[in-house]
């Protein structure tokens, strides 16, 4: 394994320890005075994002164990932060749905997470931001296609990453 491999494959598990970081995280929500939890805030941020999605959908995009899903939606419901609607399509599919307070919830949260980053990248230029940024995106993107591949769907095809295809950019090094 390359010098450069290893050090990319250092930082990320680095990376992927801070943001699943249970004490930042707390830390971040103490200071945005939210109460829930790690898990719910991810659901929370994809519901919101993706709009009112049934639960089996909602675990699948966030990588969720069903059960766990489950579990978590129910504790967003008791404190008002989520409801379930019966689907338009098929009243027999419940779509879970965040409500203003969830809304607020969330943002809060979020504030907090952009002017941590804010922080950490103030000193770095506009110019030099957008640069990270892209190779930045384009590696989440592979990874994420790489992983998908892993666990094929249904009527979905394997391919390499478009760091390697160079649809997207070139591999780092």
């Amino acid at each position: 394994m390359s010098g450069s491999l290893q050090g990319i494959q250092r930082a990320l598990e680095q990376l992927l320890r801070l943001s699943a970081s249970r004490r930042v995280y707390a830390a971040q929500a103490r200071i945005a005075g939210v109460t829930v939890s790690q898990q719910a805030y991810v659901l929370l941020s994809r519901i919101q994002q993706d709009g009112p999605m049934a639960m089996g959908e909602l675990a699948r995009v966030t990588h969720m164990d069903p059960g766990a899903t489950a579990r978590q939606v129910a504790a967003l419901e008791v404190k008002r932060l989520v409801r379930r609607q019966p689907s338009p399509q098929d009243g027999r599919v419940s779509l879970v749905e965040v409500t203003p307070a969830g809304e607020s919830e969330r943002d809060r949260l979020a504030g907090v997470n952009h002017q941590h980053m804010v922080r950490v990248l103030s000193g770095c230029s506009a110019r030099a931001q957008k640069s990270f940024a892209r190779p930045l995106g384009t590696f989440v993107d592979d990874l994420r296609e790489v992983g998908d591949s892993l666990a094929p769907v249904a009527g979905r095809t394997k391919s390499s990453p478009s760091m390697t295809r160079g649809s997207r950019g070139t591999p780092p090094g």
